[in-house]
C-alpha cells in the first residue's frame, strides 16, 4: 500500500507541478466564505468539463479548442474560455456510505477515502474539500476547507451501521456548505460518492437531486462498494448520477479475477480458489483494485478540457432544463459531459 501511495502521489503531484508554473499565485477570493444556502446566484456562463477517450479508454489530452463544438438546444455556442491545463481549481465533495451495506468492505473503501482526500486536497488553497457521511441521516462532517487532515482524521474516526440517505447526502453537498468565491466556475464543483448507490432513507428522491446537482453544475462520480457477484440494485442511481451530470462509476471490486488464469482448472487440496490460500493474494488484489480505481478518478479530475460559454439566442432565463451535446472532430471517441442544465440556480 505504501508503493502505491508513493506511486500515486508522483503521479498526481506532477500534474501539480505543471500547472502551478504556470498558474498565477491564488488570492485571498479563494477563502472559504460563510456557510449557509447561498447557492442562489443566476448561471450567466456555463462551464463544461469534457473527457475524451480513444477505444481502449485511454485519455486523450492534446486537442485544441478548434476540435470541440457545443450545442445547446442543438444550436451552436461560441467558446468564452477553453483550457486543458492539469490541476485547474475544484472543490471535492467526499460522500461516505456508512450503511450496514458497507461493513464487508469497509476498510478497504475507508482507505480509499483517505487517499482521495490526500491525492485531490494537496494543501493548495486552490483545491477545496468537503466532508458528508450518510446512513440512516446525512450530515456534513467538515465543512469546506483546503486542509485535507480534518477530513482524513474525520473518515478514520467513522464507523458504518444504519440505513443509506444518499439522496439526501447530495442535497446537502449542493445547499448547506461553505462556498469558495467563484463556484462554479473557477473552482469547479465535484462530487465522489463512495457507495453502492442505495437509497432506503432520504427525503429528496433521485430526480430532485439530480435537477438540484444540475442546476449547480455539479459533475458527480462514484466509486462502488459493490463487491463480485453481488446483486446491486442502487447501481442504477448511481450510472444516472454520473453519466447526466459527466462523471462516470469505477468498479474495483467487480473485476478483481479477470486477470487470473486457470484457477478453476488447477486441482489444489484446499480447493479451487482463484487466489492461493494464505498468500494474501485476494487482499493484494483488491488494494491494487481500489488503488486503480482512485487514480482514475483524481487522474480524470486534474485531466479534463474545460469549455466556458455564455448562451447565445436562447431567449429568456425560465428556469428549463437545456440539453448540451459536445462533439469532437475525431473519429471512434468517447466523449463525456454533462447532458444539460437549468440556466438559474435553485
Amino acid at each position: 500500500m505504501l508503493l502505491q501511495r508513493v506511486a500515486l502521489g508522483t503521479l498526481v503531484l506532477s500534474a501539480f507541478a505543471f500547472s502551478q508554473a504556470q498558474a498565477p499565485a491564488p488570492t485571498a477570493d479563494q477563502t472559504p466564505e460563510p456557510s449557509g444556502p447561498t447557492f442562489g446566484l443566476k448561471v450567466e456562463e456555463v462551464i463544461v468539463p469534457v473527457t475524451v477517450t480513444d477505444f481502449k479508454g485511454r485519455f486523450i489530452s492534446n486537442l485544441e479548442q478548434k476540435d470541440f463544438q457545443i450545442l445547446e438546444d442543438n444550436k451552436l455556442q461560441k467558446m468564452s474560455y477553453f483550457s486543458r491545463e492539469r490541476a485547474q481549481p475544484v472543490v471535492v465533495g467526499f460522500l461516505m456510505d456508512l450503511s450496514n451495506s458497507s461493513r464487508a468492505q469497509w476498510k478497504n473503501f475507508q482507505n480509499a477515502a483517505t487517499e482521495l482526500a490526500l491525492t485531490l486536497l494537496p494543501g493548495k488553497d486552490q483545491f477545496a474539500g468537503y466532508l458528508i457521511g450518510y446512513g440512516s441521516k446525512s450530515e456534513l462532517m467538515v465543512n469546506t476547507t483546503t486542509d485535507p487532515e480534518p477530513i482524513v482524521n474525520k473518515i478514520r474516526d467513522m464507523k458504518p451501521g444504519g440505513g443509506a440517505a444518499l439522496f439526501d447526502s447530495i442535497y446537502i453537498a449542493c445547499t448547506n456548505r461553505a462556498l469558495i468565491k467563484g463556484e462554479p466556475i473557477e473552482p469547479r464543483r465535484i462530487i465522489i460518492v463512495i457507495g453502492d448507490g442505495n437509497d432506503n432513507a432520504s427525503s429528496k428522491t433521485l430526480a430532485e437531486v439530480l435537477e438540484i446537482a444540475q442546476k449547480n453544475l455539479v459533475t458527480i462520480y462514484g466509486i462502488s462498494t459493490s463487491a463480485y457477484g453481488s446483486i446491486n440494485e442502487g447501481d442504477a442511481n448511481l450510472v444516472k448520477l454520473a453519466e447526466e451530470t459527466g462523471g462516470r462509476v469505477e468498479y474495483p471490486l467487480q473485476n478483481i479475477y479477470k486477470d487470473v488464469q486457470g484457477f478453476s482448472s488447477v486441482p489444489s487440496d484446499e480447493g479451487n480458489f482463484a487466489f492461493k490460500v494464505g498468500t494474501g493474494g485476494f487482499a493484494s488484489a483488491m488494494s491494487s483494485a481500489v488503488f486503480h480505481s482512485i487514480a482514475n478518478i483524481a487522474g480524470e479530475v486534474t485531466t479534463q478540457y474545460i469549455l466556458r460559454y455564455i448562451p447565445e439566442d436562447n431567449g429568456p432565463a425560465t428556469g428549463k432544463f437545456r440539453n448540451l451535446n459536445v462533439k469532437v472532430a475525431l473519429p471512434d471517441v468517447t466523449v463525456r459531459a454533462r447532458k444539460g442544465y437549468y440556466p438559474t440556480a435553485p
